[in-house]
């Protein structure tokens, strides 16, 4: 497959007429399901209600565009899988390209959520089929015949008694001038000859040969280098600079101050421009910057930490939630703690920026077009149909590349140097200047009654809650406790059927260290604490693991994923050597449930044997896709379980790069075994859903061996 390269919507819309008139279909951004037509050579006539994906030339060559960013979670083979399926063609019939920013043809292009086939198989089969009926329609009618004697096969319109056939090229001409079919009947899933299959990743091939584009390969004509100097207080303001030493490196053009908009707030940094990379790093480095750290706090984690743990006093009592925990047979109260975490993407930030006149064109990492493009156009008093923001490849996104600081101070320093510029952030600056994975504190009260049942649950959550960075009240300035959904994720939903009495709140803190989320948002915290806490009330109440949240779970779906998570395992066979360890979290349209088994070795340190995940997605696309994402959500997980956090001192971070911010290598990742289950439930989240019940799991499994109870993140495997 050959994928286009350096090529707008509008060039590779005139580029297909010049072969005849493309089909090109969508679906309503409304979300309905009827479909319409866009005529490839009046694109925008019929194009400022649509989304595009499809087009088909008279060669007969189909385009498949992709609407939502690839990094590294498969939407890149996913999307056109779903289409090519109802359309009746092979994927590698299919040239496949990002489509640009442009919420009125493609709708919310956000890759954030698990939300790229949950919120989107419905409409794209349609599309698929939709397309696929009017072929056959053109195809009928030449040949005279019933529409029941066609069927569509490998991109073409065959005459079941004749064996006759023509190409979809050969079709779409007429095609172009039907009226789509609305609401055309969907294969039924054993009907399916793609979906459902494990095919191999279009994008693979590409990223082996090197002829995948991520952001640091794009180039521009006439295009120039920047680095930042920025805070490292985050809130810091440029007080003065000396640049002299820098404007003697060779290739240095220019250094100017620049403030990227980071939620409600501007922060600073002097940029270096220059004609190479290596010049402008190389200017950075002699560059002096005197700070004004003034007017905002310079928090260390001690200090975080201890603010947290009162605010976890603060929220008044539930008159009802304390008489049901006072009247239990047996109480519990535990608190747990996790740390601020980096995102740590392989591939550091990056974004090239070109500003015109009344102009910009964003090139890059981008996880959220629709965002970034609106955020520029407020930002820079530019009308949003003249900004354009191209996707490339992605190396790790995990919610930071679907921010707008980047680009915005890209198009800042293009706008002030009148030239294209690739503005390049080092490890160090990707892992110094967050925004960051908050730190949270839970604080857990359960009570058990006579039957072994629990009577009363409470979680107080303690956390920079995420978003209350766009609030431009001074800091610190503590909120009022109160509820926060947040405090909620990760936790299956039937436990609010079977348990009578539960109370949830929080206080906010308040800190000047950007948060924001980070790989289940939320679940990847509360769920840690949620089901590390329903692990030590299982044995409270004298009950095994398992069967305590069997009836706690009374829901047929949660059920049966219990039912094969222990068949699987042989969860009932566990010997005494191992420990073993459960969690069930649900999030983002997708429940998981892990089992983790930790053994003593002959040296006597703790080793992680083997990680069993069991993953109900509803339906889904490509198995492998899946196995892919929840055995890297496990290792994800694992390091932030047991390797790496971010800490503070003063005000900064102190970890800046991977010799202190310690990753999972090969040696440290256990043998994982992933399933799927099959069931009729719609789609749900994959790549964010995975990652939440490994933390419990493990330290659940850890006091079944040990009887150690792990309830702060992230801690030494090797000193338990």
């Amino acid at each position: 497959m050959k994928i286009m390269k350096e090529i707008s919507r509008r060039n590779f819309i005139r580029q297909t007429s010049l072969s005849g008139i493309a089909l090109t279909l969508g679906a309503s951004v409304s979300g309905k399901t009827a479909v319409e037509i866009i005529n490839a050579q009046t694109p925008d006539k019929m194009g400022t209600e649509l989304m595009s994906w499809i087009s088909i030339d008279k060669s007969g060559k189909v385009t498949i565009v992709s609407h939502r960013s690839e990094m590294g979670q498969g939407t890149y083979q996913a999307i056109p899988q779903m289409i090519a399926e109802e359309l009746e063609v092979n994927l590698d019939q299919v040239t496949i390209f990002f489509a640009p920013a442009n919420p009125k043809k493609y709708g919310p292009q956000p890759q954030e959520g698990s939300f790229s086939v949950r919120g989107w198989y419905k409409q794209l089969l349609q599309v698929g089929a939709s397309a696929r009926e009017m072929l056959i329609d053109v195809a009928t009618k030449r040949w005279n015949v019933a529409t029941s004697e066609c069927y569509a096969k490998n991109g073409d319109v065959i005459h079941r008694p004749s064996g006759k056939k023509l190409g979809y090229g050969l079709l779409v001409e007429e095609a172009a001038t039907l009226t789509p079919p609305q609401n055309v009947e969907l294969k039924s899933r054993k009907a399916y000859k793609i979906i459902g299959k494990p095919l191999r990743r279009q994008d693979i091939p590409l990223k082996i040969n090197g002829t995948a584009q991520f952001g640091l390969d794009k180039k521009l004509p006439g295009m120039l280098y920047a680095v930042v100097e920025r805070s490292p207080r985050f809130r810091g303001k440029v007080k003065r600079f000396d640049d002299s030493k820098t404007k003697a490196i060779p290739g240095v053009k220019q250094v100017l101050t620049v403030k990227r908009a980071v939620f409600g707030s501007l922060f600073e940094g002097v940029a270096v421009v220059a004609d190479s990379l290596w010049a402008a790093l190389q200017g950075r480095k002699v560059l002096v910057v005197e700070w004004d750290d003034s007017g905002f706090d310079h928090p260390g984690s001690e200090q975080l930490a201890s603010q947290m743990r009162e605010n976890l006093k603060k929220p008044g009592p539930s008159p009802q939630f304390e008489a049901a925990f006072e009247n239990a047979t047996k109480k519990l109260e535990a608190v747990y703690e996790t740390p601020y975490q980096s995102h740590s993407c392989m591939e550091p930030l990056n974004c090239i920026a070109h500003v015109q006149d009344n102009r910009i064109e964003i090139w890059g990492p981008i996880q959220e077009a629709n965002w970034i493009q609106a955020d520029l156009s407020e930002r820079m008093g530019i009308p949003k149909e003249n900004v354009t923001v191209n996707m490339t490849f992605l190396g790790g996104g995990f919610g930071r590349k679907a921010f707008p600081d980047y680009p915005h101070e890209a198009a800042l320093i293009s706008k002030a140097i009148n030239a294209p510029v690739q503005v390049v952030w080092t490890r160090e600056d990707d892992m110094r200047l967050g925004p960051f994975r908050p730190g949270a504190f839970y604080a857990c009260r359960g009570g058990i009654d006579n039957k072994g049942q629990i009577q009363a649950l409470q979680t107080i959550t303690a956390t920079q809650w995420l978003g209350e960075g766009w609030s431009p009240e001074p800091y610190p300035d503590p909120k009022p406790a109160g509820y926060n959904s947040g405090s909620l994720e990760g936790m299956p939903s039937p436990y609010f059927k079977a348990i009578p009495h539960y109370s949830f709140g929080g206080v906010g803190t308040r800190s000047p260290i950007p948060v924001m989320w980070w790989r289940a948002p939320m679940a990847n915290t509360a769920g840690f604490a949620g089901e590390s806490f329903v692990d030590e009330l299982a044995h409270l109440a004298g009950q095994d693991p398992m069967d305590f949240r069997r009836s706690h779970l009374p829901d047929k779906r949660f059920q049966a994923l219990l039912d094969q998570l222990e068949a699987i395992s042989n969860w009932k066979s566990r010997g005494k050597n191992a420990g073993w360890g459960v969690a069930i979290t649900e999030c983002f349209g997708g429940i998981c449930g892990h089992i983790v088994q930790v053994v003593r070795k002959t040296d006597g340190k703790l080793n992680i044997n083997k990680v069993i995940a069991l993953i109900d997605c509803g339906w889904y696309v490509n198995p492998d896709i899946i196995r892919a994402q929840v055995e890297g959500s496990i290792i994800m997980g694992l390091g932030a379980a047991i390797k790496h956090a971010t800490t503070f001192n003063d005000g900064k971070a102190v970890h800046q790069n991977f010799n202190t911010y310690e990753m999972p290598r090969m040696t440290d990742t256990p043998e994982i075994e992933v399933h799927i289950m099959e069931n009729d439930e719609p789609a749900g989240g994959v790549g964010e859903p995975g990652l939440p019940p490994f933390a419990p799991a493990l330290c659940n499994a850890i006091f079944d061996l040990t009887g150690k109870r792990i309830r702060t993140l992230p801690f030494k495997l090797e000193e338990v």
